[in-house]
């Protein structure tokens, strides 16, 4: 897997968390940077080790699939039609969390990175190497968290629903990539 492509998986990854912070500042703008980086922080750490406890898990059975890239394929594109689902949902109870709280810090760090850990499994399909994989899905994590906190803090409202269909979109795009890529090379 090449590096364009993680980075590109790394940013609709962190759509969620992303969104999360662009609503922490909004609704709490009293954040100081203290909060702002331990938020950005936990929503880094959590996208990156959930995308490695995937791939432990897909190594284990790893062998046993054949058809590595409609895996892939299936597992992105259902994780990219979760996120344009859950854009359309309600999400008030977001609204009313305290992201100082470090229970709910923790218990928004889980929810926002459980794709990650689907993720890693296609990772484990893909790829023997995960640390770069998970570096930069950690990095651009924590820096779209830091920067959301911000943005939700300059500007009135900024629609995070259109930042989670996109992040749905590109992850669909990127299982349609791969599968495209093994078809294509198995063409006689």
């Amino acid at each position: 897997m090449d590096i364009v492509s993680i980075v590109v998986i790394a940013i609709g990854l962190s759509m969620d968390t992303f969104s999360v912070s662009i609503v922490s500042g909004l609704v709490y703008k009293q954040l100081g940077v203290r909060h702002i980086l331990r938020m950005a922080l936990f929503f880094g750490a959590f996208q990156a080790v959930m995308p490695i406890i995937g791939w432990l898990s897909g190594l284990a059975f790893r062998q046993y699939i054949h058809y590595d890239h409609w895996v892939a394929f299936g597992i992105l594109t259902v994780v990219g039609c979760k996120m344009i689902y859950e854009a359309f949902k309600t999400k008030q109870l977001e609204q009313r969390l305290d992201p100082t709280n470090l229970l709910v810090l923790l218990t928004l760090s889980v929810a926002t990175s459980i794709d990650a850990l689907a993720v890693g499994v296609t990772l484990s399909l893909l790829t023997d190497f995960i640390i770069t994989a998970v570096v930069i899905i950690g990095s651009v994590t924590f820096v779209l968290s830091y920067a959301g906190v911000y943005i939700g803090k300059r500007f009135s409202h900024f629609s995070e629903n259109k930042i989670e269909i996109a992040g749905g979109i590109v992850l669909i795009g990127i299982g349609i990539k791969i599968l495209v890529e093994h078809l294509i090379a198995s063409l006689p």
